[in-house]
């Protein structure tokens, strides 16, 4: 007779990795209510197993339980991705040179097929498609480089999948036409075998999306400070002014 409460928690691991895979996927998107009963049909399932699988994902910093509303897929900040592309910049630089130390034949000629598609999405340039190779292209590298426990942090913390999870460009922080010769100057320098090479282009890509999501910031707080000077005192001043205090008489100093 089977165990039933292996059977349960087997369906709960399903159920976990089916709803993990539609975020990375962006089947539902960072902010997105997760429809529970919808999904609980469609997998023919109970909310039982569904509601233990996005515990588990809340766990994991990929959902977030808002009280009374539900689960949502999280919506990091550009604060919350700088800092995870941070990571992403040492830690995959670390994979790119373990890489290019301990690449096989055959495995380079997988990246080759990397390659070719950054190639294609040159001439043909399509968000969609492209953010998929993306992904891919790194989880891979990770996949050669990335031994025990480099693997295991990057692939428990979440990492790259957390970096995905921008609104807008299918998750990408920077468009196709800014990354695709990085990408393919990273597999040459893999296909060479040139560790030092490897990860100081792999370090250059993340350093080059930091200052993106840092100019975002910078951006968005100037544009914020503009709206309230506007409001304030009516008028249109340039952020580098900063706010103005409005000056108090001074009472002192009048003359009666």
């Amino acid at each position: 007779m089977e165990n039933m409460g292996v059977i349960h928690e087997n369906l709960d691991q399903k159920v976990y990795l089916i709803i993990k895979d539609m975020i990375i996927e962006r089947q539902l998107l960072p902010g997105e209510k997760i429809p529970q009963d919808k999904l609980a049909r469609e997998l023919g399932i109970s909310r039982t197993p569904l509601v233990s699988a996005l515990k588990y994902l809340e766990k994991e910093k990929l959902v977030e339980a808002k009280p009374r509303r539900g689960f949502f897929v999280r919506l990091f900040t550009k604060h919350e991705m700088v800092s995870i592309f941070e990571l992403r910049e040492v830690l995959e630089g670390l994979a790119a040179r373990r890489a290019a130390l301990n690449i096989t034949d055959i495995q380079v000629e997988k990246l080759k097929d990397f390659s070719k598609a950054f190639q294609i999405s040159k001439s043909f340039p399509d968000v969609g498609s492209y953010a998929k190779v993306d992904r891919g292209f790194h989880n891979y590298v990770t996949e050669i480089g990335a031994k025990e426990f480099l693997k295991n942090i990057l692939q428990t913390y979440n990492i790259i999948s957390f970096s995905y999870q921008v609104v807008s460009s299918e998750g990408l922080v920077r468009p196709p036409v800014e990354t695709i010769d990085e990408h393919l100057a990273i597999i040459d320098a893999i296909g060479r075998r040139d560790p030092a090479s490897a990860e100081e282009l792999m370090r250059q890509h993340f350093r080059h999306s930091i200052a993106t999501l840092k100019n975002e910031i910078e951006n968005g707080t100037q544009n914020r400070v503009a709206k309230i000077e506007r409001l304030q005192f009516g008028k249109s001043t340039t952020p580098s002014q900063g706010l103005r205090t409005p000056k108090t008489p001074n009472v002192l100093s009048k003359k009666p």
